[in-house]
């Protein structure tokens, strides 16, 4: 694929926002689709993402509540879908995000601490809107790397 140009890039955000806005919506994890290089994807994985697409910026939330022990986990941003760095809330494994959109459907996202890349993933949704398909590869807190394929259904 060829790379990009910023004007191009502007072209997509304002030529395709309504194509943006019908991701809009929550995302519930299917845990029998997913998967994790280590072979350590929890069975009972429980992820839910509420996704806002809207003057070409993503607003994400993210509730983790797989381990039924502890508090959900969340996490939170308000990103241009640029490629600039804004900050991020709700973890202490990443402090930024850069969200770029590459086509219509296909999204790159960088969690990051200061200039570290912790999670480079990369995002599909199909065609009907209907699967999200996220593959990336993402660093431990003891620094130790595995990829992961998750598939998200929309439920509204």
């Amino acid at each position: 694929a060829l790379p990009i140009s910023r004007i191009h890039l502007q072209e997509i955000l304002h030529g395709n926002r309504m194509m943006s806005e019908i991701f809009n919506g929550v995302w519930m994890i299917e845990n029998a689709s997913s998967s994790w290089s280590d072979g350590k994807f929890p069975p009972d994985m429980s992820l839910r993402l509420w996704l806002n697409f809207q003057e070409g910026r993503l607003i994400y939330h993210s509730e983790n509540d797989t381990d039924k022990s502890q508090p959900v986990k969340t996490l939170d941003y308000d990103t241009p879908l640029t490629g600039e760095s804004s900050p991020l809330r709700g973890s202490v494994r990443f402090d930024s995000v850069r969200v770029r959109q590459i086509s219509e459907r296909e999204f790159e996202i960088l969690e990051m601490l200061g200039d570290d890349v912790v999670v480079a993933a990369y995002w599909r949704f199909s065609d009907d809107a209907k699967n999200l398909w996220r593959w990336g590869v993402g660093k431990s807190p003891e620094g130790r790397s595995r990829s992961y394929e998750e598939l998200f259904i929309r439920q509204n």
